[in-house]
């Protein structure tokens, strides 16, 4: 217990520490930064950035129509709010007792982050020799640069990459009830969550094909079914909060899935809206090349999940494809270890950490709602 405390308490430092430094200039109110214009609104940048505001929305309504009409007048219909499931806002409720849901939104983000560190360290342990580790641990905590953005404002993405590190992590190790908690955990944040169940559907299926039910171990492997419970307790308390069991799937153009695959690429697109788009070529290649890696070092749990959620992003036609692959990212970290130990990479690294910090800086300052009226968000 107490070396496991240690490590969570390093996980927490490199949580902190890197999101305490972007936070600084904003804290400050320094006019640029490394010739890059900043608000001069503070902290109020980083709180407002999206989605955060819209999870406080939740937070502080709980998704009550009524509520949400009358105390905030963001342009939204209320049936968009489904789309941002409940676990994030209701931690945010949970700190709100202590702070104002401002900072209890950037404490649980936080939180969350180390969480994730701490989850990733213990996947790579398995992967790569002691001394290497801790390295790899450190890059995890900054890159992508889009990872650091969403670990440094209001964000529900830190405690669904952290959910789902776990869950795979405890699924590869059979304990099957850490996976389903963990994959629940994950269920409650984002929908997406839902693929982990499709992994382990798929993954304990094809064994039966070979040597029939006798395979299946029921009364080990049920408590994952606590993934697929966790969406119908989602919808139920949708229906009994908004009236619709299917809210979900009646928020707007918060579903980003469209066929064919490739979609991204139609400028035209509501949420693409620019043809500058060739970077994503390269996430889709370094994608398909760690799927294959996984597979190549028979990490079939890991490539499973791996392979079906790159299948997933194929379709997704979305400007901000980066933070929808975040999930995928831990997984890459083990398809690419032998190549990031390398002298060469680290070399790299050092020079990429002043880009990936002027990229954060640049996002977080261009990326923030417009809000009039704090007064109902505190």
């Amino acid at each position: 217990m107490k070396k496991e405390f240690k490590k969570f308490f390093i996980a927490l430092l490199l949580a902190v520490i890197p999101t305490l430094l972007l936070w600084l200039p904003f804290f400050f109110r320094v006019n640029t930064f490394w010739s890059i214009p900043l608000p001069q609104n503070g902290m109020e940048t980083i709180v407002a950035n999206y989605d955060g505001p819209l999870y406080i929305v939740v937070a502080k309504t709980l998704y009550n129509k009524v509520a949400i009409e009358s105390n905030f007048q963001i342009p939204l219909p209320t049936e968009y709010y489904a789309a941002h499931f409940p676990l994030f806002p209701l931690l945010i409720k949970a700190f709100g007792i202590f702070t104002n849901y401002p900072y209890a939104m950037l404490i649980t983000t936080v939180l969350s982050s180390a969480l994730a560190i701490y989850f990733f360290e213990k996947l790579i342990t398995q992967y790569v020799d002691k001394k290497h580790v801790f390295f790899l641990t450190l890059v995890f905590s900054i890159f992508p640069a889009r990872w650091l953005i969403v670990r440094s404002t209001g964000s529900a993405d830190p405690l669904f990459v952290a959910s789902i590190i776990a869950s795979v992590y405890y699924f590869k190790n059979k304990n099957y009830w850490l996976a389903g908690i963990w994959g629940a955990v994950s269920q409650f944040t984002k929908s997406p969550g839902i693929l982990l169940f499709g992994t382990y559907a798929i993954f304990l299926f094809i064994p039966i094909l070979k040597h029939g039910l006798k395979s299946l171990n029921i009364k080990k492997t049920f408590p994952l079914l606590l993934i697929p419970f966790s969406l119908f307790l989602i919808f139920l308390m949708y229906y009994f909060l908004m009236g619709n069991f299917w809210a979900y799937f009646h928020s707007g153009d918060n579903i980003h899935l469209f066929f064919p695959p490739f979609q991204i690429f139609n400028y035209s697109a509501p949420w693409v809206g620019t043809f500058w788009l060739e970077e994503i070529i390269f996430i889709y290649l370094l994608g398909a090349i760690g799927v294959y890696k996984l597979f190549e070092k028979k990490e079939y749990e890991l490539a499973s999940f791996s392979a079906l959620f790159y299948f997933v992003t194929l379709f997704i036609a979305h400007r901000d494809l980066m933070r929808y692959v975040l999930p995928l990212v831990p997984f890459l970290f083990v398809a690419y270890a032998d190549s990031l130990v390398k002298k060469e990479f680290k070399i790299a690294f050092g020079i990429i950490i002043i880009p990936i910090y002027l990229y954060s800086l640049a996002f977080i300052s261009q990326n923030a709602m417009p809000i009039a009226n704090w007064a109902p968000f505190l």
